[in-house]
């Protein structure tokens, strides 16, 4: 099961769009705000389906609810590819976020349900950090095959349809995964059912202290991380545009060698820290301990590039971003391996939902925040364009490590 397990994490990270996402929408003349706003809209769709996608995941089956995931996902490809007025990009944002959120904490809580038959509990954190390398790696080797299809086509949104093949491989996948990860099914789904599984958890949520903490931890690191990393994009385009290397190409064509260089060693560098992240507690004596070591770095990362940004040095910005790449991927295997040690077998789907509910409101919040902040600083030229991204990190990471303990 690890091979299929890492064969979908491979294909699920097979997003030939994602190091251009961004670069499309700018090319659509939007503004960042405007950006801001689809990331939130998104984000606030996630959200309301994401709890209700654990209940059912817990219920329904957990494979089928990824096979839903999937299909959305699909859905979602089509329509980026082929939509060009701002309206029709929320419809395309509406589907990706049923695709988020039928498959944030199900697949999960899939793996920690086989860990449980196979007695292996206490290796979660390295089979998840193992599994979820082989998710950077899909990423790494998809950089490589998008660079090359926008060199050819000289388009961003063509990379959308590319997307779709090793999606649909991973319906098949989820195909062969056998029965006993669908969870224990609790007979006909019914509304009731749905709230009922919900409130229990919601229950066991505000009765252990830890996770709520927990809660708010993911919603600190993984919200902002979210609404900022996509920033890389324009820095890499800037950087792109500057150096004096493959002059004669069209901005596009330079552009996509410059981001699929930088992304192939950020997602090299993110699958080799998901494989190492058990060894952080390791060093550190403990996942507490190691969590906040992460945090810690992760100030430092934020100010400086902060700093760099403001003076839009976008060569070393590049690195800041690729350090933040490492760190949160250092960091996630440890906040899920934290979350399952206080969650139960019924709930656990339901729990990691809740987990990624509270990092799209987060997401939803910053995002537009982000964007206003950027737009008003390049408009007013008040230092590099992008600084506000960084700087919000740092304000962040400085508030959770000087809370850290009084909430205990």
């Amino acid at each position: 099961m690890l091979a299929r397990f890492s064969l979908y994490g491979f294909l699920k990270n097979q997003r030939y769009y994602e190091p251009f996402m961004i670069l499309l929408f700018l090319e659509r003349g939007f503004s960042f705000t405007q950006i801001g706003i689809l990331v939130a809209f998104r984000e606030i769709w996630i959200n309301l389906f994401e709890v209700p996608s654990g209940a059912l995941a817990d219920m329904y089956g957990r494979r089928r609810c990824m096979i839903l995931s999937f299909t959305s996902y699909i859905i979602a490809f089509a329509l980026f590819g082929s939509v060009r007025i701002y309206a029709y990009f929320f419809v395309a944002m509406f589907f990706f976020a049923i695709g988020e959120a039928f498959r944030t904490g199900t697949h999960k809580a899939m793996i920690f349900t086989w860990l449980r038959l196979q007695d292996r509990l206490d290796e979660k954190t390295r089979v998840y950090g193992f599994t979820r390398s082989w998710s950077q790696l899909g990423s790494a080797f998809s950089v490589i095959i998008a660079a090359l299809f926008v060199i050819v086509t000289e388009s961003y949104s063509a990379v959308f349809y590319l997307s779709i093949a090793p999606y649909v491989l991973g319906i098949v996948n989820f195909m062969q995964y056998p029965p006993e990860l669908e969870g224990k099914i609790q007979g006909k789904v019914t509304l009731r059912g749905v709230f009922d599984n919900l409130w229990s958890t919601l229950k066991m949520l505000l009765r252990i202290q830890h996770l709520r903490r927990l809660i708010l931890e993911s919603m600190a690191f993984e919200g902002v991380f979210n609404a900022a990393k996509d920033y890389l994009q324009p820095v890499i385009k800037g950087m792109a545009l500057a150096l004096p290397l493959f002059v004669y190409m069209e901005d596009t064509r330079r552009g996509a060698i410059i981001v699929g260089v930088v992304y192939f060693i950020l997602h090299l560098l993110s699958a080799w820290a998901s494989r190492k992240s058990h060894r952080i507690t390791q060093h550190a004596g403990g996942e507490e301990q190691g969590a906040m070591n992460i945090w810690k770095s992760s100030l430092v990362i934020y100010f400086l590039l902060a700093l760099i940004l403001y003076m839009k040095w976008y060569y070393l910005a590049v690195i800041g971003f690729i350090l933040l790449y490492v760190m949160q991927n250092l960091w996630r295997p440890i906040l899920i391996s934290r979350f399952d040690a206080y969650a139960s077998e019924t709930h656990g789907a339901t729990v990691l939902s809740i987990e990624s509910q509270a990092k799209s409101s987060s997401t939803a919040l910053v995002a537009p925040l982000l964007g206003i902040a950027v737009d008003f600083v390049t408009t007013g030229g008040f230092g590099g364009g992008f600084w506000p991204v960084a700087a919000a990190g740092a304000l962040v990471a400085l508030i959770v490590l000087s809370t850290n303990g009084r909430s205990d």
